[in-house]
């Protein structure tokens, strides 16, 4: 073998990109419960200016003023230090990439994951510059986009993606290739559903808000019955990497329906006029900007942004390990450059 093959053997098998794409998703997550925060909160003017945080330098700004202050002040900077910290792991990963990763698609796509995030820095500053709604929903779908990018870039640096073979030996492998890209899809299109719901502006008619209420819990239902479908469709598949996946969504999805009845009864009330039959149900207070309201609301959020992280990783295992035989042939240049 020769020093070069060897050397680039040696690059590829290097587990740094794997290691610091799985930091980059660890610091991704709690980024968007932070911001999940801000807005449910109503917190995303609590500093007024941009980049600097009260004329001073972000990463300057006195700690006691911060821990100390009001708390909707503590959320917003705690929102933007972890947003620093996002972006300097996704330089760091440009960096590991392009030193131990010879795959000239993941070097790209390791460059699109900067550019992205700085692009979510860039809206989170139009959107306290601006103070705008509609700036507030795009930057607050665009954070579980990159964050399901950064989960995708951890199956791409990970040993198992490299080994794995393609195989056609699953039975299903074909329906459940068609229906798994579906997944992702539903469950962002439901992000852009709760985006409307929770920046919803004061002239919003009552009528509209039914409506856009009534489009989420259909999808939501879509989605259960895809996921709950996709779960049949793999329970006696011989590939961990694509059955575990599918489990974990229908756990995140069952996780996710409770979030939702919950996050409603904080909110609003129970449904289904139960306060008339149900004693729990009519003594129920709402308390606006409670504790137990705002971590259910958050973790509602929180909890779609992993379904759709999960569903993403389900599509790239499931097309990475089963391979429609009438395709094998058009796609065998891709599929060697995306296993080498």
């Amino acid at each position: 073998m020769s020093p070069a093959v060897t050397k680039q053997t040696a690059q590829l098998e290097s587990p740094w990109p794997n290691r610091i794409a799985i930091l980059l998703a660890l610091v991704t997550f709690p980024l968007i419960w932070v911001g999940g925060l801000v807005t449910t909160y109503k917190a995303g003017m609590a500093v007024p200016d941009w980049p600097s945080t009260y004329g001073y330098n972000l990463f300057l700004y006195p700690i006691s003023t911060w821990i100390a202050g009001p708390f909707d002040l503590f959320i917003e900077h705690g929102h933007r230090l972890l947003g620093s910290l996002a972006g300097l792991v996704a330089i760091l990963l440009v960096v590991v990439v392009w030193r131990r990763d010879e795959r000239v698609w993941m070097r790209r796509l390791a460059l699109a994951a900067l550019a992205l995030v700085i692009a979510q820095g860039l809206l989170g500053g139009a959107r306290v510059l601006m103070d705008s709604r509609t700036v507030a929903m795009i930057h607050g779908c665009v954070g579980p986009a990159f964050f399901s990018l950064s989960v995708a870039m951890v199956v791409f640096t990970s040993k198992s993606w490299r080994t794995a073979t393609s195989s056609d030996e699953f039975a299903s492998a074909d329906s459940v290739r068609s229906l798994v890209v579906l997944i992702p899809a539903f469950a962002f299109i439901q992000l852009l559903l709760g985006a409307q719901l929770r920046h919803v502006a004061a002239t919003t008619s009552h009528q509209t808000f039914q409506l856009f209420v009534v489009f989420h819990l259909v999808l939501a239902l879509v989605l259960t019955l895809h996921i709950g479908l996709l779960n049949w469709k793999t329970w006696k598949c011989p590939v961990r990497q694509v059955s575990r996946p599918a489990r974990i969504l229908a756990l995140l999805i069952f996780v996710q329906m409770c979030l939702g009845v919950l996050t409603w009864v904080m909110k609003y009330s129970w449904p289904g006029g139960m306060g008339d039959y149900f004693s729990f149900a009519a003594g129920h207070q709402i308390i606006a900007g409670g504790f137990w309201q705002a971590m259910l609301t958050t973790a509602h959020v929180a909890a779609g942004s992993l379904i759709l992280g999960v569903s993403v990783v389900s599509v790239l295992q499931t097309y990475r390990h089963f391979r429609h035989s009438a395709i094998a042939l058009s796609s065998a240049p891709l599929l060697l450059e995306l296993s080498t």
